[in-house]
């Protein structure tokens, strides 16, 4: 045993990660806990398109499971993964509320473009587009994705609410959810000054403690069973994805994991100091292929396309380093495949205040930019706000890659821009025009 044991430690580079397996197992068990909504929120918005909700949740937790431990296990990264939000809204209400495209089909379109992700791996042109990423952006890509989760923080706390005048005004503290995420920042705030290693983890289940005991948690479980998979398992039309036109549905599940991904594991890279470059992202393939047979393997479950997690981020911050967090973290999906109804006892309020810690703890990159040089500082600050007021890690990073690109260019600097950087930039210009023209 204890030379299995020894097996997985250098398997994993405990030493040189400088890192245990209690603190790997505390930080899967946080990345978890701020992922853990997706059980719910995944299945009630595919149900909106038509497909079963119990079948769904099921495919939601086995897509989750899979991924996450094929990114740790494989690709060794704290990186866990799960049905993305965002791409399952644009399945249910752009392409078929909106296309009228059957649930089927559109799970085909899904299938497509992971074995599209698959073939760009192999290929190659993934890992060029990666490596493709200005060095200059990179921190600005780590500090908008802090903003972005912190966004997402309050938000759900109900903090921040939308406002028609203001765009976002401050939300109501009376109310009992915002005031138990309030106890719950302030407890992890007050424990990490203390370096409490589990201080995230400590702070999620003391305010979901507090919120059962007053009574705030309205927690009503459905009627489950691992077997309604079936309702959802195989059921994708590729047949007829294939007739739809895949530069409009294929293109967009393309697109959107493609750069969600990148600035995922760039920020969350970054913030675990496990590589400072692009260029020098260790074990890339493997991250690549990780998270395109987790969506090829998803939709022939039953979910929209599988992406990486910035929640990740929050498992790094209670000091996972290694690809054991990752696979913490897909067992426990793995056990939610079978108690599911169990995991939605836990309400946003809790999780709220690790996402807005984590994302203030991402902000150390901003120091990192060169705020001096216009040149570099405008498309890096373009970049790090343009991810949480766009609302979208892909299109932030598309904007302020534009900006770099052409700010080069009208500068008279072509050659420090590569043909890649020319190809991706296009692409990105001709996407923003195809996004104005709907």
């Amino acid at each position: 045993m204890r030379q299995l044991i020894a097996r997985a430690e250098r398997y994993f580079e405990f030493a040189a990660l400088g890192t245990t397996w209690k603190t790997e197992c505390l930080a899967g068990v946080t990345t978890f806990m701020t992922m853990a909504y997706i059980i719910f929120v995944n299945p009630s918005i595919l149900h909106e398109a038509g497909m079963p909700i119990a079948g769904v949740t099921a495919a939601t937790c086995l897509a989750a499971a899979l991924g996450s431990l094929l990114m740790g296990g494989f690709a060794r990264y704290p990186i866990a993964l799960a049905p993305g939000m965002g791409l399952n809204a644009y399945f249910t209400y752009s392409v078929v509320k909106a296309m009228h495209v059957d649930w089927h089909v559109a799970l085909g379109a899904v299938f497509l473009s992971g074995v599209a992700f698959l073939l760009l791996t192999a290929l190659g042109i993934r890992q060029m587009i990666v490596n493709a990423i200005p060095r200059e952006l990179y921190a600005a890509v780590a500090a908008g994705v802090g903003l972005f989760i912190a966004l997402i923080g309050f938000r759900s706390a109900g903090i921040i609410v939308a406002d028609p005048a203001t765009t976002v005004a401050l939300g109501d503290l009376r109310n009992p959810a915002a005031l138990l995420a309030l106890f719950g920042l302030l407890l992890t705030a007050v424990l990490l000054c203390a370096r409490v290693h589990a201080a995230i983890l400590i702070g999620v289940v003391a305010t979901w403690i507090l919120a059962v005991a007053s009574g705030t948690v309205h927690w009503q479980p459905q009627p489950y069973s691992v077997r309604d998979i079936e309702s959802t398992a195989m059921q994708l039309d590729v047949r007829g994805a294939l007739h739809l036109g895949l530069i409009e549905i294929v293109f967009v599940f393309l697109f959107v994991d493609l750069f969600d991904n990148v600035g995922t594991l760039l920020a969350v890279g970054k913030k675990a100091r496990l590589f400072e470059r692009a260029q020098g992202v260790p074990r890339l393939n493997r991250i690549l292929f990780s998270d395109a047979i987790a969506t090829v393997a998803g939709s022939m479950a039953g979910t929209s396309t599988v992406v990486s997690y910035i929640e990740s981020s929050a498992g790094v911050a209670a000091g996972g380093r290694s690809g054991v967090t990752a696979i913490v973290t897909g067992l426990l999906f793995a056990v939610a495949l079978f108690v599911a109804p169990l995991a939605g006892a836990i309400p946003q309020s809790a999780t709220a205040p690790a996402l807005i810690v984590v994302g203030s703890l991402m902000m150390t990159a901003a120091g990192e930019i060169e705020w001096n040089d216009p040149e570099l500082a405008i498309p890096a600050f373009l970049t790090m706000m343009g991810i949480p007021l766009m609302f979208s890690i892909a299109n932030g990073l598309a904007f302020g890659f534009t900006a770099f690109t052409l700010i080069k260019v009208l500068r008279g600097r072509f050659g420090q821009v590569s043909w890649m950087v020319y190809a991706l930039t296009a692409l990105f210009i001709l996407r923003f025009y195809y996004m104005g023209a709907k």
